[in-house]
Order: structure tokens, then sequence, then C-alpha cells
């Protein structure tokens, strides 16, 4: 009797201690490069603060957001401010998603298509721009900084232009919008490409390296394209949030940054 008791005893003490140490799951969204690998990056230091990452990984910028505000995901990594403003107009209150997490910039570049060089344009080249109005905005006024189109006076990058807003175009350039995760293989069917900096490095493309011309540090686009970890409101200080930002603001994850060709934004946290 005195047996059995103990047995029953010691699995009550064990079923408590396991449910005592259970890890927190933490369910985050996230594009490839640099997100999803700044996660993973982190997930053993998110396993010793008490949070096991459920990471998912996708390729577009379609269903980051609404997962996150309809609760399927706890937060996503993947977008910059300006995007997190446009979606934010365009749904309800109870839609709505906060930046928690400042992270890094990824500029925008000009790359090689079937020409290697600026230098080589001609009349009625095509160049392919993303074709969501944030980035497809923030394109064009790349084009317009390389000289090659000019946009109407006072276009910045809180506009909506679209090609048929340019007001000269010297080259005739043919404009193509497509997706952006679809530009990196559209290249050999256009003169030149216009990328995001993570589509960029998902093909071995960095920015300061590759691209013909790119947005540069300490410029307009540097300071507004931050990236950003997003939550509902509700979650913006919730303890996995800190959490979060505690892994991340790290060297390591700074290290991982600049190795892909992007710019932080944060300091390195002290060690304690």
């Amino acid at each position: 009797m005195k047996k059995t008791f103990a047995i029953a005893l010691a699995l009550v003490l064990s079923l408590s201690l396991t449910s005592a140490f259970a890890a927190e799951t933490l369910s985050v969204i996230a594009t490839e490069n640099p997100h999803a690998e700044v996660l993973e990056l982190v997930r053993e230091d998110l396993e010793a603060l008490g949070y096991e990452l459920d990471l998912t990984v996708v390729t577009d910028y379609v269903v980051e957001n609404p997962a996150t505000s309809a609760g399927d995901v706890m937060a996503n990594f993947f977008q910059h401010l300006p995007y997190l403003a446009g979606y934010n107009a365009e749904v309800s209150m109870e839609e709505q998603l906060v930046p928690v997490i400042y992270t890094h910039f990824e500029p925008m570049g000009i790359y090689a298509g079937t020409k290697t060089s600026l230098d080589d344009i001609a009349e009625g080249d095509a160049i392919a721009v993303p074709n969501d109005p944030v980035n497809e905005n923030r394109a064009l006024l790349l084009l317009q900084d390389a000289g090659l189109i000019t946009l109407p006076e006072g276009t910045t990058l809180e506009s909506t232009c679209t090609p048929e807003d340019i007001i000269d175009n010297p080259y005739n350039l043919e404009i193509y919008e497509l997706n952006a995760e679809l530009i990196p293989g559209a290249r050999a069917d256009v003169a030149y490409a216009v990328i995001n900096g993570n589509n960029a490095t998902l093909v071995d493309l960095v920015p300061y390296v590759d691209g013909l011309y790119a947005e540069q540090p300490g410029s307009a686009a540097a300071e507004a394209y931050v990236n950003v970890v997003v939550v509902k409101p509700e979650n913006a200080e919730a303890d996995w949030v800190k959490a979060l930002e505690q892994v991340i603001y790290t060297q390591k994850v700074y290290d991982l940054i600049v190795e892909a060709g992007f710019a932080p934004v944060f300091e390195v946290a002290a060690a304690e």
C-alpha cells in the first residue's frame, strides 16, 4: 500500500514539475532572409527564457498580417513601417497591428537583368518593379534618384506613384509591375530589375555589392523603411515580446544582419 502511494506521489510530482517548466509556445510567421534566419539563430536563446519558437516561413507578403490580426500567430517579421501603415489603413480597428521590435534596414536596389551596367541603358529598355503600392512608389523614387525618370514635384516616400505618374521618361523605359517575390526570377526578361533587399539576398544578391544602384544608409529611405516585428496592440507589452527583443538585440543577430548586406538599426544590449 505504501509502495503504491509512493509511486502515485512520485508521478504527481513529476507531472507538476513538467507543467511548471513547460515552455510557452511563441508562434511567429516570417519571410526567409534575414527574418527567418534571425529567428532560427535565437531559437535556443528563447528556449532558455522559457519559450518554444513555432516558426512558419513564407515567401510572399500576403498572409502574414491577416494571420497575426486573426490570432493564428502571435507575431510576424517581414515588413517595414510603411508597408504596415498601408495595411492598417485598409483594415478595421479590430485588425490593426503595431510594431514592437525595430531591427534593420534593407536597401532596395537596381540590379542587372540582361544588361550589367546602367551606362548601357537604351531606348525602350524594360525595368521590373514591385507592384504593391508602397514598394512601387519606393522603386520609382529609386529610378528617379538614379537619373532614369522624373516624377511629379513633391513626390516623397509617402506618395503612391505608379508608372502612369512619370512625367519625364527620356529613355521611354517600359516599366513592368510584378509581385516583389517574382522579380529576381524575371531578370532574364528585363534589362534591369528593382528588387527589395530580402528578395535580393534569396538569390545571393548583396545590395551594396551586386546592386548597380541602391538606397544608402542615412538616406530618407533608410530612416523610413525599418523592418519590424509586429503584433496585435494588446500584446505590445507582453513578456514574450520583451523576451524576443532581448534575444534579437544581441551581437550575433547584429552580425548576421550585416553579413546579409543589411543595416542594423539597434544597439547591442550590454551583457548583464
